[in-house]
């Protein structure tokens, strides 16, 4: 595998170096080979990465959008699924039906890094493009139903931002749902505090109390669902009991969009 430190955004090693330190763990609540292939090949001390907390939001995430897309997959077997902004997630191998059509899409220089990692599948497919413009959307063949899944990209987009990305999903595919991880505004004012990201150039974008105000953005979307990670963080620890009470509305949430 020809990849390095430099080829890797450090905020892409956050959930590699999480999901890599829980695959090694004995009794492992999430399975990802290829992201402790991956941190194993760097041969970097990422332990900076992997704070109790931001360890128990990424389980909490990675288990919640999972099941999230299975029980819509189940409802619509013949969908396709776009992972926009994938990084180097592979939520299609736990996911797969045997029928649903999946494109990992990403900006150029991260799919061309992704590829060095992954190569297509029947029925998985990498993609160029942003979240921000729709010329990859043509690439995309239309279905009935289209599943997109934004994990850890709209919290680092600003208010305009996240409006031109829902306005450009909504005009590009008749039907869908939007699976996004959205943060609050108390993250946006205080992200530097981060225990993970502060250890990035990252910033986040903006945050809300609830994802009504997305519809504000675009009103041909109704929210179907939101849930915060501290209800699956919750069932493992005493300590995750604890932030589900101090941190109850601070915490990043699954939410679920449908138009």
């Amino acid at each position: 595998m020809d990849i390095t430190f430099g080829d890797i955004q450090e905020t892409a090693l956050i959930p590699l170096a999480i999901k890599a330190s829980e695959t090694g763990r004995k009794n492992a609540r999430i399975k990802d080979v290829k992201a402790k292939e991956i941190i194993d090949t760097l041969g970097v001390d990422v332990s900076k990465y992997d704070p109790f907390l931001s360890h128990e939001g990424v389980v909490a995430r990675t288990l919640m959008f999972r099941n999230e897309l299975k029980r819509l997959i189940s409802q619509y077997p013949d969908a396709e699924c776009i992972n926009l902004g994938c990084g180097f997630d592979d939520k299609f191998s736990q996911v797969d039906n045997g029928k649903i059509l999946w494109f990992d899409i990403d900006l150029p220089d991260q799919i061309e890094v992704r590829r060095k990692v992954y190569t297509d599948r029947d029925r998985c497919t990498m993609l160029p493009g942003s979240a921000l413009d729709d010329k990859w959307t043509a690439s995309i063949p239309k279905k009935d139903m289209t599943i997109v899944i934004m994990e850890g990209v709209l919290e680092y987009f600003q208010k305009d931002q996240v409006k031109t990305c829902l306005n450009m999903l909504c005009d590009s595919f008749e039907h869908g749902y939007l699976l996004a991880e959205l943060h609050s505004p108390f993250l946006e004012k205080h992200g530097k505090h981060h225990d993970a990201v502060r250890h990035t150039n990252a910033t986040f974008g903006w945050g809300t109390t609830s994802g009504k105000e997305y519809l504000n953005l675009e009103p041909r979307m109704s929210l179907v669902s939101e849930t915060s990670y501290n209800d699956e963080m919750k069932k493992y620890s005493i300590r995750g009991k604890i932030f589900a009470i101090i941190g109850k509305n601070i915490n990043n949430r699954l939410a679920v969009f449908k138009w």
